[in-house]
């Protein structure tokens, strides 16, 4: 580990479980790199992931967004490029992008959408889509008629984070960045603190969040005292 790590490290107490608002502040405060840290939290959940009914995957409204410029790839029809375009997609999936995506592995973008009949064409990449978090799925609201296109696509920059868990049933989402206030933060993580209570699986048993951990791109992690059961 570095210097700036190792220096952070004595700020605070691992062990501990601190507030959320001073866990916040150390966070932000120890994210000293010479570029904009992105500021992360992460759940570790009571959920069993290998079972159907206990998975999670939903989408939330950042009031103040992620800090991050989206580039987003829409997979419509023919005839709907120009009017997408227009909308705010920065890529059509065309035959070409979706062959340099499957041959390449090319993946400079942020986020999918697709209208429901162009979903067969992505079938073939979702095996490199789908591991990465960026197969469009109707459940978090990236499937969706001609009409809805343009909603989406605000929705995706002006900070919609659609989050799911992984095969061991964590979260890890990102809510801002280093430069944000603490304000903009605070907000940002209680909008996704509400979000992770709603998404609880009706069939869980036992607690539900078991650990939260707020980190940045480079800093240590800081443990936070959960408000949820």
């Amino acid at each position: 580990m570095g210097k700036r790590y190792n220096d952070a490290l004595k700020t605070f107490d691992r062990q501990r479980n601190y507030p959320l608002e001073e866990a916040l502040k150390l966070v932000k405060a120890n994210a000293k790199a010479k570029f904009d840290e992105t500021i992360e939290v992460h759940f570790r959940l009571g959920i069993d992931p290998r079972h159907s009914d206990q998975q999670i995957r939903t989408t939330v409204m950042l009031p103040h967004g992620t800090g991050k410029t989206i580039r987003i790839l829409a997979f419509v029809e023919e005839g709907q490029e120009e009017a997408t375009l227009a909308a705010g997609a920065d890529i059509i999936g065309t035959d070409e992008v979706i062959n340099q995506i499957r041959n390449d592995g090319w993946l400079e973008f942020d986020a999918t959408i697709a209208t429901p009949p162009m979903m067969r064409k992505v079938g073939p990449i979702a095996r490199i889509l789908g591991p990465r978090g960026l197969m469009p799925n109707p459940k978090a609201g990236t499937v969706v008629p001609p009409d809805d296109i343009p909603r989406v696509i605000n929705e995706l920059k002006a900070g919609r984070v659609e989050f799911r868990n992984d095969r061991t049933g964590n979260l890890h989402i990102p809510f801002g960045k280093a430069s944000f206030s603490h304000e903009q933060l605070a907000e940002n993580l209680q909008t996704l603190m509400d979000a992770v209570q709603t998404a609880k699986p009706d069939s869980q048993k036992g607690g539900y969040v078991r650990r939260i951990v707020l980190t940045s791109t480079m800093g240590p992690g800081v443990r936070v005292e959960s408000a949820i059961n």
